[in-house]
């Protein structure tokens, strides 16, 4: 699953081929499921693409398995198929961020329109998700000095201890201060404990 997959999740064996007939035809590539427990069991960390789900199947529903999805964090992007659709449903499923709900028999042009839109959000999500690693503050952008006096800074130690402590001037502390605040895009020292506390690497 190196590449966006469309995971179809249904019931009927014949809505799942077809289904991946359809994607197929298109240059999707897809992955079938006969229900809920088994793509959950098979469900990976790096599997990219979106999830095609019935809402109505044998043990967990569609409903449930998109609230799995969702509880494990930014995930696959979910969009609801039924034949059996109604307002509070179709709610249910959008209030958990479903991408489309779309009613059966349903026209091939509005499921690959959901497909693509699905896959778009997950491409932005994927580019967000790269840029905030990059820019994610870390000890490695702070010198020495600069981690000395972070360390420092968070045990609640004032310029004046915090010199004495490591035989430099109020003055020199004050100016590391303000590095470490910049460089690691604290605006004050609870932010600073805030990202300590998180675990800078």
């Amino acid at each position: 699953m190196h590449k966006e997959t469309v995971f179809i999740v249904d019931d009927d064996a014949s809505i799942r081929d077809s289904l991946s007939l359809l994607l197929s035809l298109r240059g999707y590539a897809t992955a079938l499921f006969a229900n809920a427990e088994d793509f959950l069991a098979a469900l990976q960390p790096d599997w990219r693409g979106c999830v095609v789900v019935d809402i109505r199947m044998p043990g967990m529903s569609g409903l449930e398995l998109q609230r799995c999805l969702r509880e494990r964090g930014p995930s696959l992007p979910v969009i609801v198929i039924t034949a059996h659709g109604d307002v509070a449903a179709a709610r249910q499923a959008f209030l958990a961020d479903a991408v489309d709900f779309i009613e059966k028999p349903f026209d091939g042009k509005q499921l690959l329109g959901a497909i693509e839109n699905a896959l778009s959000g997950f491409r932005a999500l994927d580019i967000a998700q790269a840029r905030a690693a990059f820019t994610k503050p870390t000890l490695g952008q702070l010198s020495i000095r600069e981690r000395e006096v972070m360390t420092l800074m968070v045990k609640g130690l004032h310029n004046r201890r915090i010199a004495e402590t490591l035989g430099i001037s109020p003055r020199t502390v004050e100016v590391h201060k303000a590095r470490v605040m910049e460089k690691l895009g604290a605006q004050n020292i609870v932010d600073l404990v805030r990202l300590v506390d998180k675990g800078l690497t």
